[in-house]
């Protein structure tokens, strides 16, 4: 017996990829879409391919992919991003998968950056748990890097999930920005502290675990640029880590 599976997707401004997105999950028996605001044609194509499209006002990635986790009908869930393809082996994959099935599925991502596929620097081998069953699994609550917390063991699928991140630099520069302020935040919540000094040691360990502990310099110029990326998007969320606490104060 096949999966009867729900696919649940967050979104915001998500024009440009949300239809490829849910054309490549055209398969599955249901697509909830929770979007937070787009102002562009999102929620227009969104439903130009039958997906249920929800509003909710943004309160972090965790607390959005869980509204989306809630509204869906059905015994399987399929988490996927706007900027993510299931492909073909993926999807016969999964529909030879059996319901009766009591797993997690980790899906290995294979991410596109700035002009070509990445092999390394944490991107190569980057599996991700996409596919529970709903009764037993949801999101960690994070404002940003959430997690899939369930109760069943992970398997891992080795069939590809297409990442399509940045198409070019200036949005990788846009993303820093955006990401390095959840992740401050996130990090005050939990109580952690920093510090000018800090926020340099944890840049230079991001630099040099991705593109030596990780082989990212096996990716060339592109494994380079994936560094110096992580470790400005470190530097700066650890820097506006401690501007929160010096605000805080005043």
């Amino acid at each position: 017996m096949t999966l009867s599976i729900s696919a649940i997707i967050i979104t915001k401004n998500e024009e440009a990829s949300i239809g490829k997105c849910l054309e490549s999950i055209s398969w599955v028996d249901e697509i909830i879409v929770v979007d937070s605001g787009s102002t562009d044609n999102t929620v227009k194509i969104s439903k130009s391919y039958g997906a249920k499209v929800y509003t909710r006002s943004w309160k972090g990635f965790g607390f959005q992919k869980n509204k989306a986790l809630n509204l869906a009908k059905k015994k399987w869930i399929l988490s996927i991003d706007a900027d993510e393809r299931v492909t073909a082996d993926l999807k016969d994959y999964i529909l030879s998968l059996n319901d009766k099935d009591n797993y997690a599925y980790s899906i290995k991502r294979n991410s596109y950056y700035c002009g070509r596929y990445l092999k390394y620097g944490g991107w190569g081998s980057d599996y991700v748990v996409r596919l529970f069953k709903k009764k037993t699994a949801k999101f960690s609550d994070e404002l940003v890097h959430e997690s899939v917390i369930t109760r069943d063991p992970v398997k891992k699928i080795h069939q590809h999930l297409l990442h399509f991140t940045y198409d070019n630099y200036e949005e990788v520069i846009k993303k820093i920005n955006v990401y390095s302020s959840a992740g401050a935040l996130k990090l005050y919540s939990k109580k952690i502290k920093s510090s000018l000094f800090k926020s340099v040691l944890h840049s230079l360990w991001a630099f040099f675990k991705t593109y030596f502990f990780k082989f990212g310099l096996l990716d060339g110029k592109a494994g380079l640029i994936l560094a110096i990326s992580n470790s400005q998007y470190t530097y700066y969320k650890y820097l506006k880590l401690s501007l929160l606490y010096q605000n805080k104060k005043s």
